[in-house]
């Protein structure tokens, strides 16, 4: 009798491969050490250095300084780290190595010394550079050119990104805030070694995926990356450098909520709740939060819109992410307006900023993953992930040098103008968008109900 029994790699969970999971918890501790970090930094930072949980006594300005300078590194450094999997490793040894970065990183940021920040911070940028851009691409080699799954793939996956940084926000914001910063620095550390051991524990569903492709022996796989980029291959290549503007803009503005928003949580917003003051760091948790009960409602209607045949790429849902994003800064402008007035302002802005501003990363940063992975030519999928990320971290630095301006101009004027902008931006780039589409050359007019075996594709199989 025949063996019908798969191998690992070719198990399915709830639909969708083994693997996928495997990545999802991996990315989920991963963004648990980041966005723990991300609570803490702008706080620690201007925490007076006498204070009962003492920090740096840097000024906003300084503060928010450093913060754009960090998180831009932190995605730029997916260049080199997708150019190293592409050219050396391979992005599932790239992820691993990543994975021990952040974890050293991480844990010596416990450390109370300055050489300790420095040192824990450039280990941090290396150790995400490695592993962001690769983990994303791995996600995209699951699933088959066509296969209609890849999106929902992507949207579980980025849940997974979002429990992370929801329970960050939670646990190493309440421990850093009360119990001391470097403990809660420690803690983002533990996170990460948790994810890297589930990585390592999970290699036999990942078998076919994320191996580096320059040493195949697969006389298809040396070809392919020895062509020159066909006119398909390099228009598409266009049109993602364009959709990065919107990545630009959007996580530019995005931002705000680490720096900027985080500060106006603590110094302007009255957290009291039933006599309680919330922490200020938990409001880093919202977005998360949002996310994990909205994720699959939004994934669900774009995909109710396609099968009903109405407009549902990519790039217009990546339009109106950053549009709906830009009008939950109105909430901010109402919640500065109100300071001004009161000198104080309500919970609920924050909380209705977070709630757009998730609507609107739903709509663009799990489908610009998934574009990614749909255009890129095959040799460079792992650098163009990484060219994404920097883009990403291009919006990160731009979201520290308006923090910054807000010392002068004052956050009415900060809040209204990235509104405002964001809406503007989104509505332009809405009416070139049927050209841009046409330079994909149909790429998403095949997705369908397919759903072979998937696991072995790598990125944008043609």
């Amino acid at each position: 009798m025949a063996n019908t029994v798969k191998p690992a790699h070719q198990k399915e969970l709830f639909g969708h491969p083994v693997g996928l999971y495997i990545l999802f918890f991996t990315e989920m501790w991963e963004r648990f050490s980041y966005y723990g970090m991300r609570a803490l930094f702008v706080l620690y930072l201007t925490t007076k250095t006498v204070d009962e949980n003492p920090g740096l006594g840097w000024s906003s300005g300084e503060a928010l300084a450093l913060y754009g300078w960090y998180t831009m590194l932190v995605y730029v450094a997916s260049i080199p780290g997708g150019w190293i999997a592409d050219k050396f490793l391979g992005q599932k040894k790239s992820v691993l190595v990543g994975g021990i970065l952040l974890v050293a990183g991480h844990s010596i940021l416990a450390i109370e010394e300055m050489w300790a920040w420095y040192s824990g911070l450039g280990l941090i940028i290396a150790g995400v550079g490695m592993l962001k851009p690769n983990i994303s691409t791995m996600v995209g080699g699951l699933y088959k050119q066509g296969d209609i799954r890849r999106d929902k793939g992507f949207t579980i996956f980025y849940i997974g990104i979002n429990v992370g940084a929801f329970l960050a926000g939670i646990i190493v914001g309440y421990v850093g805030e009360v119990h001391g910063w470097h403990y809660g620095f420690g803690l983002a550390g533990i996170g990460m070694a948790l994810g890297l051991i589930q990585f390592l524990w999970g290699q036999k569903y990942l078998v076919n995926v994320g191996n580096f492709l320059g040493t195949s022996e697969k006389t298809e796989d040396k070809e392919a990356m020895k062509k020159p980029l066909t006119k398909i291959e390099k228009d598409r290549v266009i049109v993602l450098l364009i959709s990065f503007l919107l990545v630009i803009v959007f996580w530019g503005a995005f931002e705000q909520a680490g720096g900027l928003m985080n500060l106006y949580a603590r110094e302007k917003t009255n957290r009291m709740l039933m006599g309680w003051e919330v922490p200020a760091s938990w409001f880093q948790s919202l977005n998360s939060m949002f996310i994990i009960f909205l994720g699959t409602t939004v994934a669900l209607y774009w995909a109710g819109r396609k099968l009903k045949g109405k407009v549902s790429s990519s790039l217009f849902k990546m339009i109106i992410g950053l549009i709906v994003m830009g009008i939950g800064f109105f909430f901010m402008t109402a919640a500065s307006m109100e300071f001004n007035s009161n000198g104080s302002s309500a919970m609920y802005w924050l909380v209705l900023a977070y709630l757009f501003h998730t609507i609107g990363e739903l709509c663009i940063s799990p489908v610009a993953l998934s574009f990614i992975t749909k255009l890129a030519p095959v040799k460079y999928g792992a650098l163009m992930m990484g060219v994404y990320f920097a883009m990403t971290g291009f919006g990160n630095k731009l979201a520290g040098l308006l923090g910054e301006s807000a010392e002068n101009l004052g956050e009415f004027t900060i809040f209204t103008g990235i509104a405002v902008f964001s809406v503007v931006f989104g509505l332009l780039v809405m009416i070139f968008r049927k050209k841009l589409e046409i330079l994909t050359h149909g790429v998403e007019d095949k997705e369908g109900t397919v759903h072979e075996e998937a696991e072995g594709f790598e990125l944008a199989d043609n």
